[in-house]
């Protein structure tokens, strides 16, 4: 898969090694000669921070304001220099191009919306200059955050992004503008395998530690059954604004980080102030790439893509997250990812990381929620979601990814779709676990008592997955809802004339044929492959309710019949004691209930 993925994405995505803040100092000559005036509509972005003459160099504009067609890039000599460019949506909008090499010199860019330009900037290559160091967060930088992110994760649809860890994505200069940024081969040796609370945070670390910019981050406790989490003082990290900034840094700093953080960090009220996130808007404007939802139970999504609706295909939103196994997986956002509940003891939602900035004393302080709410700089601080039912919030998310609605059969499609994600990334979570198995053969992972199922340390949290289990139980729920949403909430669906029960029938009867028209395989105890139609896989459901444990077999976890030829292969079974718990926290899977930690 991983081959696969990187071959594909060579011939998709074009990024580099390192990068710098361009435009900023040049020649007295060609500034004379090539007037370039930078209005601040775009911001130029090129790889590495000291190009080299003959070596591979990228560049980046990312906007705030408009979209960006195209760029154009010229010589000191006047000569327009050909390039393949690829464009990314907004907003931020960006646009990124590669050259293979370039030779000594000034270089003069220029982008434009709609076929107008609308913003110009130089950059050097090959000689000595000084330049001004980004070493403050701001909407710039904010914005190229944004656009690194939505790069980084970028895959052609409808190909799945699932990778063992991060690694191979910040090891990957065709993925990772940033890499190698500091020009020591700095990427070489990282630990990269954040689990699905440590992700935001490292990738906003990482980001921070090549730029040059302060982070910060609170411990917090879990909270109760009735508080949400509540967070210390911050730990300021300002040495990544002085150089040099080594590998060495970066690792003692995210060792410290992934030790502190944890899934209480960002389930923290959407009223408190004293946390690393806070909530965002629910607007298309709002929600940057980078952007996370934190769901009332731990789990993160880090947003990297929308993909705009057309007359042809439904809108999307994609979003990333990590799993406690270190496996980085792409999903689109729905109702059967997001879990979105009015609940005492956590605040769910939209959330971006708390801006650290200077203050005029020359402090460093991360701002409040009224400095957030109204101001230009930064998203703004909202308490909206807070407001808001899950079936609003649900239907008013549907209404941002397709915002003119959607052909009954066109939603019913993108929820399928997205179910057989989910699916297929259960099957790669069991397929972990079995190859643990096989190289521990002997070996009982010991299981947690109560909730500690879904929040735990060591191989129970890598392989077993009772919360990625209910996550999937959420999802089939959803999709087979869906004719009865159409009923609830006919606005969000393009319906032609015709009666909202009539519609709902249709759904019925297509939902009955397309589950027989899809399969997914996995990988049995004697390393056969099963085949299982999507109609099977939704009529075990009931399995999945017990199906976490990862000492049971994966035909068990699948759902086989004891007396089956499917079951025949079937050598490994969780311990009574075992099951007896697993009987016994039943209900929280068959209500589709997580219980409080």
């Amino acid at each position: 898969m991983r081959k696969r993925f990187l071959d594909m994405a060579k011939r998709f995505l074009n990024v580099t090694s390192i990068l710098f803040l361009a435009g900023l100092t040049v020649s007295t000559a060609l500034a004379e000669n090539s007037p370039c005036a930078d209005n601040g509509a775009a911001h130029l972005w090129v790889s590495p921070r000291y190009p080299e003459a003959g070596k591979p160099v990228r560049i980046m504009l990312v906007s705030t304001s408009r979209a960006l067609s195209e760029l154009t890039v010229t010589d000191s000599e006047g000569n327009r220099i050909p390039l393949q460019s690829r464009r990314y949506g907004g907003p931020p909008w960006s646009v990124k191009t590669t050259f293979e090499q370039l030779n000594t010199g000034h270089y003069r860019v220029e982008a434009y919306s709609d076929g107008k330009p609308i913003a110009c900037s130089k950059f050097v290559i090959g000689q000595s200059h000084a330049y001004s160091e980004l070493n403050e967060w701001n909407r710039t930088t904010e914005a190229f955050y944004s656009a690194w992110i939505e790069a980084l994760f970028a895959a052609p649809f409808p190909e799945n992004l699932s990778l063992p860890s991060l690694e191979p994505l910040l090891r990957n200069a065709e993925h990772n503008f940033l890499h190698n940024y500091l020009g020591l081969n700095e990427d070489a040796g990282l630990p990269l395998t954040p689990d699905c609370a440590d992700l935001p945070y490292i990738l906003r670390s990482y980001f921070a530690w090549k730029m040059g910019l302060p982070i910060a981050f609170r411990a917090c406790n879990r909270g109760s059954g009735n508080t949400p989490p509540r967070c210390s003082t911050p730990t300021l990290m300002t040495e990544f604004t002085r150089n040099p900034n080594t590998p060495a840094s970066f690792t003692q700093f995210s060792r410290k980080l992934a030790n502190t953080v944890h899934s209480g960090s960002a389930r923290t009220g959407l009223d408190d102030e004293s946390t690393d996130w806070y909530p965002v808007p629910l607007r298309r404007d709002a929600l940057w790439p980078g952007t996370i939802f934190a769901d009332p139970y731990g789990h993160i999504l880090v947003l990297t893509e929308w993909v705009p609706q057309t007359a042809e295909q439904a809108g999307m939103l994609w979003a990333v997250d990590a799993q406690p196994d270190n496996t980085v997986t792409r999903k689109r956002v729905w109702e059967g990812t997001l879990l979105f509940a009015d609940t005492n003891n956590a605040g769910p939602g939209f959330k971006a990381f708390r801006p650290l900035i200077s203050t005029a004393s020359g402090q460093w302080k991360m701002l409040s929620n009224a400095e957030l709410t109204n101001q230009s700089e930064f998203m703004p601080f909202s308490l909206e979601q807070q407001q808001m039912t899950p079936d609003d919030f649900y239907a008013r998310l549907t209404k941002l990814i397709n915002p003119n609605g959607l052909e009954p059969r066109q939603a019913y499609d993108a929820m399928f779709a997205a179910l057989v994600e989910q699916i297929e990334t259960r099957v790669t979570s069991i397929d972990n676990a079995n190859a643990y198995f096989r190289k521990n053969p002997r070996n009982i992972i010991p299981m947690p008592r109560g909730t500690a199922i879904f929040q735990t340390v060591g191989p129970w949290e890598d392989y077993s997955t009772p919360s990625r289990d209910m996550r999937l139980l959420i999802a089939m729920h959803v999709l087979n809802g869906l004719p009865g949403k159409i009923v609830q909430y006919p606005d969000l669906f393009v319906m032609h004339g015709k009666a909202p029960q009539d519609v709902k029938t249709d759904i019925e009867h297509y939902h009955a044929q397309r589950i027989h028209q899809h399969n997914i395989r996995y990988t049995r105890s004697d390393g056969s492959q099963q085949e299982l139609s999507i109609a099977e896989v939704l009529a075990r459901q009931s399995a999945y309710e017990m199906g976490y444990n990862p000492n049971d077999c994966a035909e068990k976890r699948w759902g086989a019949q004891p007396d089956s030829k499917e079951y025949s292969t079937c050598r490994r079974h969780a311990p009574l004691d075992q099951r007896t718990k697993m009987t016994q926290y039943r209900p929280w899977f068959k209500e589709l209930r997580r219980p409080v930690q």
